[in-house]
């Protein structure tokens, strides 16, 4: 027995801790998409609009992702182009796709969140808006970019978490 053991004497107080509580297990933080954001890599793809579909394509490729921001000369962001802007156009001009401009497809109108916005909210935002790419914006700077499958993937994670919190205070 080690010598700085000493066995609990009459008329001692026992200090108990603990790790979890029925507060601590049931706490709920709503995520947020700064919370995603910290476990993500920073790069953002972009491409210039005066580029081809071709070169799209090719980044896409390379780059194994679903979809390119549009930025002007300025670094602005202009569009985005998803795989789904580029499988559209080659069902309409077949044969003729490749050679077009990124800006002649590119989706416009493009929706962006902000770090303190709810992943709830924007999952509910790029279901209603049947996309899966959107920007991320900090003030007026380009932060990054989320996907469905992110936000869906942190949720999952979320959840087994909880899953595990409740386990624990049901056994204690």
């Amino acid at each position: 027995m080690p010598a700085s053991y000493q066995a609990p004497k009459r008329g001692d107080v026992e200090q108990r801790t603990y790790s979890q509580s029925a507060s601590s297990n049931s706490a709920t933080e709503t995520a947020t998409v700064a919370n995603l954001m910290n476990g993500k890599k920073d790069a953002v793809f972009s491409i210039r609009p005066q580029s081809t579909l071709k070169d799209a394509v090719m980044e896409l490729r390379d780059k194994r992702i679903g979809a390119l921001l549009v930025r002007d000369a300025n670094g602005e962001l202009i569009g985005i182009l998803s795989e789904r802007d580029i499988v559209r156009k080659l069902a309409d001009t077949p044969g003729e796709t490749l050679p077009k401009k990124v800006e002649d497809i590119m989706t416009k109108s493009v929706e962006v969140c902000a770090p303190g916005d709810t992943l709830v909210s924007v999952l509910r935002r790029m279901t209603a808006g049947h996309f899966r790419h959107m920007p991320v914006k900090d003030g007026g700077n380009l932060i990054g970019m989320l996907t469905i499958g992110d936000v869906i993937n942190y949720r999952l994670t979320e959840l087994e978490h909880e899953a595990l919190q409740l386990k624990q205070l049901i056994v204690g």
